[in-house]
This record gives structure tokens, C-alpha cells and sequence, in this order.
């Protein structure tokens, strides 16, 4: 007898059962990290919120920081990350849209666009700690602009750029060719056809790059303190050269002291970043949202 035939094979059937069963151990394993992540997320909450939600009201919303806990606020901390996210906003969306649509629309691929494109990769995995050393060689001092918002929001804005690049340009990416040639077609040229055309059909997908960009630089606190941005202020910004604090530094700031009420007053003040991060997320969201109804 052959030995070929003596080999034993598993049926068709068995096998299936086993790559079902492998399936579904692998999606129960799956859905109980995800559960799980959840209910550590809800028990940091629950626990901010028991700590903080006392200390909530409109004396602690605008008063400025103090050595009493009972008379501290966060009215320079919460004016300072306004200022900020809206500096960053202005300085890192134009030019990394800008450059994720240069790199997709006109440029040729060849070996120094894949350069670039693994920079661009590499510098996204990058520690922020790095970007805040980075700002204060460059800007603080190589610039001499000082610990002012315009060094905290440049340093910010290098933190977040390689994030909404590689967004934009998978956003880009999955406008159909056909809109491209239909546009050719009707004599627009390569800029009409990228600006009137790709950019609005890839609108949705560059704004929630855009939002999860801004989300991470509300919460950075390594670079700001990397810069020298202060932790006590007791005044606030008037413009982009003055000096400043934000909502991470003043929380950075009470967690490291011992008294229990500035731990509360910590939790306070994370309460308050959470509500300004999901009213940036939920405003970005209505202009995706109106921008989708437009299109269609």
C-alpha cells in the first residue's frame, strides 16, 4: 500500500467546526478586554466624579489659584487651555490638511515621497515629551518667544501634525478616482479638482482626524511643563506673547501637593477638561454631521 494513502486527513466538516470554534473564543476574548477597559474607565469616573462634583460651582470656575483650597479655582487655567487649543487649532488644521493634500494630490510617488511618508509615520510614535524639548530649543529659546502661549501652541501644534496628516491623507484616499476624472474630464485643473472636489468629499474623514488630534493636545501636560509654562497664574492671557497655564498643569499641579481637598480639587478640575473636550468633539461632530447633509 502506498504510505501517501495511509496519511489520515480531517474532514471538511470537523475543520470548519474548529475555525468556528476559534472564532468565537477569540471574539469572546475580544469582547471581554473591551468590557473590561470599560469598567475601568467607568470606576475612574465614578471615582472623579464622588471627589469633584462638590467642588463644582461658580466660585471655583472663576477664581483664580490659591494656597487655600476653599478659595481656588481655575478661571487662568480654563481661559489658558481655551487660548491654547485655539491657537493650535488656527497654526496645525491649515497645514496639515495642506500637507496631506500635496502629498496625495500632487506630488509623484517615488523614493522621496516614501521618505517623507515614513518620517511622517515615525514622528506620529514619537514620546510628546521629545516635541516639548524640541520647543524649548526652538521656540523658547532659539526664537526667543519666551514661555508665551505662542511657544506652548507651535510646541503643541508639532505634536499633533503628524496625526492629522496621516488622517487627512487616508481620508484623501478614499475619494473614488472617478470623481477625479469626471472633474479632469470637464476641463477643471489638478488644484480646482483637489480643492473644489477631493477636499469636500474627504471633509468627514479629515475632521475626525482633526478631533482626535485635538483631543490628545488638550490633555498633554509633559511638553507644556517641558516649555515652562506656569503653574501658578493669577492673571489671565491678553495675547499670544503673555504668559499662561492650562487645565493639565493646574491639575499636575494639585495632584502633587498632600492636602486631600487639592486631590478634590484635581478631580474638579478633570471634570471640567472632560465637559470642554466633549463640547470641542461634540461641535466638530454637528459640522461633520451638516457637512455630510451638504454633500449629499
Amino acid at each position: 500500500m502506498n504510505s501517501a494513502s495511509k496519511l489520515s486527513y480531517p474532514r471538511s466538516g470537523d475543520h470548519l467546526q474548529h475555525r468556528h470554534r476559534k472564532a468565537q473564543l477569540f471574539a469572546f476574548f475580544c469582547a471581554l478586554v473591551t468590557w473590561m477597559g470599560v469598567a475601568l474607565l467607568a470606576v475612574l469616573l465614578y471615582q472623579v466624579s464622588s471627589d469633584g462634583f462638590k467642588w463644582l460651582d461658580v466660585q471655583f470656575l472663576t477664581s483664580f489659584p490659591s494656597r487655600f483650597p476653599y478659595k481656588a479655582g481655575i478661571k487662568s487655567a480654563l481661559v489658558g487651555t481655551l487660548w491654547l487649543i485655539g491657537m493650535v487649532a488656527f497654526i496645525a488644521i491649515p497645514i496639515g490638511v495642506a500637507t496631506a493634500l500635496y502629498l496625495e494630490e500632487f506630488t509623484r510617488k517615488g523614493r522621496i515621497n516614501r521618505l517623507i511618508e515614513l518620517n511622517i509615520a515615525n514622528l506620529a510614535g514619537v514620546p510628546s515629551i521629545v516635541y516639548g524639548i524640541i520647543g524649548l530649543a526652538v521656540f523658547v529659546r532659539g526664537l526667543a518667544l519666551e514661555r508665551s502661549l505662542l511657544s506652548g501652541a507651535l510646541t503643541m501644534s508639532l505634536l499633533i501634525l503628524p496625526v492629522i496628516i496621516i488622517a487627512s491623507r487616508e481620508a484623501i484616499k478614499t475619494v473614488p478616482m472617478s470623481i477625479r476624472y469626471a472633474a479632469f474630464a470637464l476641463g477643471a485643473t489638478r488644484w480646482q479638482t483637489a480643492w473644489a472636489h477631493v477636499l469636500p468629499a474627504s471633509f468627514s474623514g479629515i475632521l475626525t482626524g482633526v478631533i482626535l488630534a485635538l483631543s490628545r493636545a488638550i490633555g498633554e501636560t509633559a511638553p507644556l511643563i517641558m516649555i515652562g509654562a506656569l503653574t501658578y497664574v493669577a492673571f489671565l492671557p491678553e495675547g499670544p506673547m503673555d504668559a499662561f497655564t492650562a487645565l493639565p498643569i493646574q491639575i499636575y499641579n494639585w495632584v502633587s501637593r498632600p492636602q486631600q481637598e487639592f486631590h478634590e480639587l484635581a478631580a474638579g478640575a478633570i471634570i471640567v477638561l472632560l465637559v470642554v473636550l466633549l463640547m470641542m468633539n461634540a461641535t466638530a461632530i454637528f459640522i461633520r454631521y451638516k457637512t455630510e447633509r451638504k454633500l449629499k
